[in-house]
Formats: structure tokens, C-alpha cells, sequence
């Protein structure tokens, strides 16, 4: 007779997962008990509150080094780097979607997501103003599902990671107060492309565990150091679970939902999205690599070449060829999900160290490049048609200014976090014998400069016409990401060893 043992569970060292999930879980009884009056100002002190006290007891516990939950988490190095790089970039990302003053009918968000558009309960419900609060429900649950999923040691958790994280996206991308069709054209293509991704993770992890008869990353490791015959069907498996990675960091060619949702998304949305999936994406699979696959390396090696090479050169030529800048900038996370394969390829610890450097400055350039999108706004909402920007770094100098920073980081131009990081990945690249990869991406970041640096001709190099976009003043909220993202990106670009200096010591996955 089987006996079921409990685990043994550090609740120290998961305490800011464990933080965000009971946030999370009183978010929901918020919204089910509460007068719709005072929903919003609890939901904010629920959100703010628990990402900051997640982060605080984060780097208390900065030392902690273990496997817990019966071998399913692990708490290492990257785990620690990546879980605050992710409450940061979401504490930034929050204060973009409270914000209330950019826009004429109050926030980003639906009155009434299950409204039709243009009907007369969505008109109904906009002139009661009321607001979607359940934007912070969802909020934290995608964040919990980000947490758990850089510190999963086996499939199964990393695959419940995987869809609390992904489910909770696809209900915000279709949210937008504005443009309600195309949001939603967005979120049904999410929805159904991340379907197809999460079923070839599921059957890879099926076919895996198959061939190891184990789900966990130390144990599958052991059953392939142990094997001596065929190993087709567990590249097979391996191959599928990166197809459910690769679609979330958005790699050509698991990358057609990435411009759509760019541009259909509320555009506090698109920067949560686009700079913490990123993050946990990228966590979870050089875990998988490093820790389970690391015996099959040259395999999944071959696989990541052609992808990086692909997203790269399609992602910056296609970038060339936008009039939109948030579309522009979805083509251009293409390129950046290549960029940061060069130093997953690496598999080095100063591949680590760089991806994660690569990750914590794309992130707040992401979130910040956005934050000043949703300040640029016409009669019509935000003004994304790069024929509205023409003019507007003289017309408003300050936010041009910001705008260029971003632009020369984005193309790694030096004296910018940008230039440090992709001096990193190609460095570590380089270092392990990756040339010719190293080359390719010289030549896509050529090539990206252009598209880059298009944006701040047309702001500085263009008057300002009838058609030139208003900036509008932003509430402390916005005023505080871009003052902190801005910042972060000179400081990151002037004095990087710090940063290196901390990577270098956290760049080492435990099994």
C-alpha cells in the first residue's frame, strides 16, 4: 500500500509568490463584496502594496539557495534576479494602468469589458463612469503565474504556471476603452494562438516524460545522462516545449500574434506584456535547457541558431516597413527575443548573467517607450500614426527628449543601457565560439538603427503641422515610470558594472 508523503515546503523562501497570491485571492473577494464605490482604491492599495512587500521580503531573502515543494521549486540565483526583475517592471506597469488623466473618459479600460462595442449598455455604463476594477484581478494573477513559472523545477508546475500567467493576458488585451474591435480581434488571436502553444507544451512534456518517466528537470537531466541509445523522441518533446516558450517570448516564427496585440492591447497592457512575459519566458527556459537538456545541448543549439537568426533579420526588416509605432515596436521585440537567444545559445554562466542584464534593461525601456505612447494622444485617443509625431520633439521637448532616449537605447547606441547590454550577449556569444551568430546580429542591429532612429528624425527634424499630436499631462502615476525608467536606462548605459558586478554572482541554476 502506497503512503502519500507531504512535502516539505520553505515558506520563506516562496514568501513573495505567496505574497502576490493572497493579494491576489483578496482582489477577487473585492470585487465579489465590495460597492463598486470603493473597489478601485482597495484594489490599488492591494496591488502596490503587495508588489512592494513581495520585493521587500525578496531581498531579504537574497542569500536563500534551495529546492523546496518536494523538488517542484527551485530558488536560485536567476530565480531571484528574475522574480524582481518581474515585481519591478509590474510595479511600474501598475502605476501606468491606474492612470486616469490622459485620457477624456477616464482610464485605458472598458466601462464594461462584456459590453458590446458601441451598444447602448457600453454607453450606459460610460456615462455612470464606471471602471473595470477586476483589471487589478487579473493583473495579479498574470503576476503570480510570472513568479512561479522562473522558479518551476518540473513540467507540471511550469505548465499551471504557464496558463495562470497566459489566461488572465488574454481577458486585458481585449479591454481597450477605445478601439474595442480591434482590442478584441487582438485578444481572440492571442487566445487561440496561445492555445496551440500551450497544447505543443503539454504534449512535449507528455512525450518527455515518456522517455525519462519523470517530470522533473534534475531527474530528466539524470535519465538523459543515463541513456546510451535513441534520443528522437526526446528532441521531439524537448522541440515542443520550446515551441510554447518561443510563442510567449515572441520568435519568429511563433511570432504573428506579437503585432496585433502590440497594437490592439491598452497600451498599459502592451507594457506590461511586452517587458514581463519577456522575463518569464526567458526564466523558464534556460531552466529547461540548462537544468534538464543541458546533456542535449548541441540539439536544442542547432534549434535556437535559426530561430535567433530568423527573429532578428525578420523582426528588423519588417520594423523598417511600419507607419505605426506601436506595431513598429512589436516588430522590434521580435528582433529583441533574437538578440536575447544569442546569449541563451551561449549557455555560459556569462550567457546567464548577460541574458538577465538584457532582460532587466529591455524591460524598463519597453515600459517606458509605452508610457510615453500613451501620453501622445488627438481627438481620437492615443496617437500612434508616426505622421502624428512629426514635430512634437520641438512642440514638446522634454517628452521628445525622453523618446530619443529610448530610440538610441532600443538600437544600443553607447552611453545607453542598450549598447551595454548587446556588448554583453555578443560578447558572451563570441566567448563560446558563436561567430557567425554574433555577426548576424551585428547586421540586424544595423539594420534596426534605422527604424529606430526614423522616430526621432520625424520628432525633431519635422515642424510641427495641423495633424501633430498633443502631449497631455500625466497624473504622478505615468510621471513616475517615465521619470524612473529614463533614469534607470542612463544609469544602467553610463555605470553598468554595478549591475554586471551583482548578475555575475546570481548567474548559476541549482538542480
Amino acid at each position: 500500500m502506497n503512503t502519500f508523503t507531504a512535502p516539505e515546503i520553505d515558506y520563506l523562501a516562496i514568501a513573495p509568490i505567496l505574497i502576490v497570491a493572497i493579494a491576489a485571492l483578496l482582489s477577487v473577494l473585492t470585487e465579489t463584496f465590495l460597492p463598486r464605490s470603493v473597489r478601485r482604491p482597495v484594489q490599488l492599495a492591494l496591488t502596490f502594496i503587495s508588489l512592494i512587500g513581495a520585493l521587500v521580503v525578496l531581498v531579504i531573502n537574497r542569500d536563500i539557495r534551495t529546492i523546496t515543494g518536494g523538488g517542484a521549486v527551485a530558488i536560485d540565483g536567476p530565480a531571484l534576479v528574475l522574480m524582481g526583475t518581474i515585481l519591478i517592471l509590474a510595479l511600474l506597469s501598475a502605476f501606468l494602468v491606474a492612470e486616469r488623466s490622459l485620457d477624456s473618459l477616464g482610464d485605458s479600460f472598458a466601462p464594461s469589458a462584456a459590453a458590446l462595442p458601441g451598444s447602448v449598455d457600453e454607453r450606459e455604463y460610460s456615462a455612470r463612469g464606471y471602471f473595470q476594477t477586476e483589471i487589478w484581478t487579473l493583473f495579479l494573477f498574470a503576476v503570480l503565474g510570472m513568479l512561479a513559472f522562473v522558479v518551476s523545477n518540473d513540467l507540471l508546475i511550469m505548465f499551471v504556471a504557464l496558463e495562470v500567467m497566459s489566461l488572465p493576458l488574454y481577458l486585458m488585451v481585449g479591454m481597450a476603452r477605445r478601439r474595442r474591435l480591434l482590442s478584441q480581434e487582438a485578444a481572440l488571436k492571442y487566445f487561440v494562438l496561445g492555445a496551440f502553444s500551450s497544447a505543443f507544451f503539454i504534449f512535449g512534456a507528455g512525450l518527455v516524460y515518456g522517455f525519462t518517466g519523470s517530470i522533473s528537470l534534475p531527474e530528466i537531466h539524470d535519465a538523459l545522462a543515463s541513456t546510451t541509445g535513441e534520443t528522437l523522441l526526446i528532441v521531439i518533446g524537448m522541440a515542443m516545449l520550446l515551441v510554447g516558450l518561443l510563442f510567449k517570448v515572441g520568435a519568429v516564427p511563433f511570432h504573428q500574434w506579437t503585432p496585433d496585440v502590440y497594437q490592439g492591447a491598452p497600451t498599459p497592457i502592451t507594457a506590461f506584456m511586452g517587458a514581463t512575459v519577456k522575463v518569464a519566458a526567458f526564466g523558464a527556459m534556460m531552466r529547461l535547457l540548462y537544468v534538464a537538456f543541458s546533456g542535449i545541448q548541441w540539439d536544442w543549439e542547432i534549434i535556437l541558431w535559426v530561430v535567433s537568426i530568423l527573429s532578428m533579420i525578420i523582426g528588423s526588416l519588417i520594423a523598417l516597413t511600419q507607419s505605426d509605432i506601436k506595431r513598429m515596436l512589436a516588430y522590434s521585440a521580435i528582433a529583441q527575443s533574437g538578440f536575447i537567444l544569442v546569449g541563451v545559445v551561449a549557455a555560459s554562466p556569462s550567457g546567464i548573467s548577460a541574458v538577465m542584464f538584457y532582460l532587466i534593461a529591455y524591460g524598463l525601456v519597453t515600459v517606458g517607450t509605452l508610457a510615453v505612447i500613451s501620453m501622445v494622444r488627438d481627438s481620437t485617443g492615443e496617437a500612434t500614426h508616426l505622421s502624428k509625431w512629426a514635430g512634437l520633439g520641438k512642440k514638446s521637448p522634454v517628452l521628445g527628449a525622453v523618446m530619443a532616449i529610448f530610440m538610441l537605447s532600443l538600437a544600443g547606441i553607447p552611453l545607453t543601457s542598450g549598447f551595454v547590454i548587446k556588448f554583453s550577449v555578443f560578447a558572451a556569444g563570441i566567448a563560446e565560439g558563436d561567430t557567425w551568430l554574433v555577426i548576424a546580429a551585428v547586421v540586424a542591429s544595423i539594420i534596426a538603427a534605422f527604424f529606430y532612429v526614423r522616430v526621432i528624425v520625424v520628432m525633431f527634424f519635422s515642424s510641427p503641422n495641423e495633424n501633430t499630436a498633443s502631449v497631455a499631462v500625466p497624473s504622478i502615476f505615468t510621471t513616475i515610470t517615465v521619470a524612473a525608467t529614463v533614469t534607470a536606462t542612463m544609469v544602467l548605459g553610463i555605470i553598468p558594472q554595478p549591475m554586471i558586478d551583482l548578475l555575475a554572482n546570481a548567474g548559476i541554476f541549482i538542480r
